[in-house]
């Protein structure tokens, strides 16, 4: 969340963000509103405790010297009835102002670009060569189907329609991938994993923005209140809720493979064959904290890690800047990473990586002590990556890679996680 002072005192530079992420500029007014009255009933009460204490103290002064406190002591009474009532008016109010202000979504950086479609999103660079193919290139469904990938008909009968089954060589894809991008954020990115849990509290979705803005879009338990992780971001991000981290320790970096769970609330019959937009999917996520003053920084290298998967599986991509307009609820810069699909002739989204400086820190209560120990601890800033998700970038590799037959040549770096340097019909 943003500091609630950093509104009061510069409520036109929220203005101005919430209109240039075409938001609603509205949801200033209602915190600001919230956030006079909750100031008010604060003074009236303290006020009130004055008084209170005042009349306590005359109450001992009386009794002491043996006079009729009864006055005082009835005043008391009446202010301990009104310091009752305005409790319970700050109460309602207090649920209304932090949900206000969870509503607020983060300030983009100066960097970000003002746009209104994903088309005002802009081109930072494209790399790798697009190739050329001496036969129509199939899509990734034309050879799934050759070399029995997937079967989405019994995914779609055992739990409904997106939630793909992978079988066979499409397991072992899966599984080879997972573990070629683990290993390379591991051992050479330099990344603590972690396997988290695949089930958070509402405690942990509120603490990296995914709530209240965009439940609607996360699978719940409702018995305890629990949500599906829609990415590996929110526990590996909530492994550090309530801590002070040293500053010598930062930046943190941790990568982690998960399965995620979106219910993509809104775009039903939106790209829904195959594995374009699917409900549940696996993902490699990368996520770091940083002091403030190197979150940029680390943001570039952040995108370098993930650009380096695409790399070393020779797969053509390119990395846009998303404008005010399409940045996440709690983002402050965003870049996306698109991989070439030649079946389907398209660009696909394979990777976000973002800071969100100290807006997701503040939610979850992350803080740092700097290496002066004069000096106030502050909060961490928060970023994380795609490195990368799963179903695009098997998309595009089966796409790139095929032959005319359909089969398809395993990239060399994946071929011993693969076991094989070809993906061809078993039997």
């Amino acid at each position: 969340m943003l500091d609630p002072k950093y509104i009061r005192e510069n409520p036109e530079a929220v203005k101005k963000s919430l209109t240039d992420r075409n938001d609603d500029p509205s949801l200033l007014d209602k915190f600001l509103d919230l956030d006079e009255k909750r100031k008010s009933i604060i003074k009236e009460v303290e006020d009130l405790k004055c008084r209170k204490n005042e009349s306590s103290r005359k109450i001992g002064e009386l009794i002491k010297e043996k006079k009729d406190a009864s006055g005082a002591k009835e005043e008391v009474k009446v202010l301990n009835g009104k310091i009752g009532a305005l409790d319970e008016d700050l109460k309602a109010i207090e649920t209304d102002y932090y949900d206000a202000l969870d509503r607020i979504p983060n300030t983009p950086h100066e960097s970000v670009p003002v746009g209104r479609t994903e088309a005002d999103n802009k081109l930072v660079k494209e790399e790798g060569t697009i190739p050329a193919f001496s036969f129509k290139p199939k899509d990734h469904i034309e050879l799934g189907n050759i070399n029995a990938l997937f079967d989405f008909e019994r995914g779609a009968k055992i739990t409904g329609s997106a939630f793909p089954l992978y079988v066979g060589q499409g397991a072992k894809l899966e599984r080879a991938l997972i573990n070629f991008m683990l290993d390379v954020h591991i051992k050479e990115h330099g990344y603590r994993e972690m396997f988290p849990p695949f089930v958070v509290n509402r405690k942990s979705m509120r603490g990296t923005g995914q709530i209240p803005k965009l439940e609607e879009d996360m699978y719940k338990i409702y018995e305890e209140d629990y949500f599906l992780i829609p990415t590996a971001e929110v526990p590996v991000t909530n492994f550090h809720a309530d801590d002070v981290l040293d500053e010598e320790d930062l930046p943190a970096y941790y990568t982690a493979y998960s399965a995620c769970f979106r219910r993509e609330a809104g775009s039903y019959g939106k790209d829904t064959k195959g594995l374009i937009r699917v409900h549940q999917f696996n993902k490699v996520e990368m996520v770091k904290f940083t002091a403030p003053d190197a979150s940029l920084d680390e943001l570039e290298k952040l995108l370098a890690d993930a650009e380096d998967i695409l790399k070393r599986l020779g797969l053509p991509y390119r990395v846009l800047i998303l404008n005010t307009s399409d940045i996440s609820f709690a983002a402050h810069k965003c870049y996306d990473i698109e991989l070439w699909a030649p079946g389907s002739n398209r660009w696909l989204e394979v990777s976000s990586c973002s800071t969100f400086s100290d807006f997701q820190a503040r939610r979850a209560n992350i803080k740092y002590q700097p290496k002066d120990k004069t000096k106030k601890q502050a909060y961490v800033h928060t970023l994380n990556g795609s490195g990368v998700a799963l179903p695009r970038l098997v998309i595009a590799l089966l796409e790139i890679y095929q032959n005319k037959d359909g089969s398809v040549n395993v990239p060399a770096p994946l071929q011993p996680y693969f076991g094989s340097d070809l993906i061809k019909p078993e039997g």
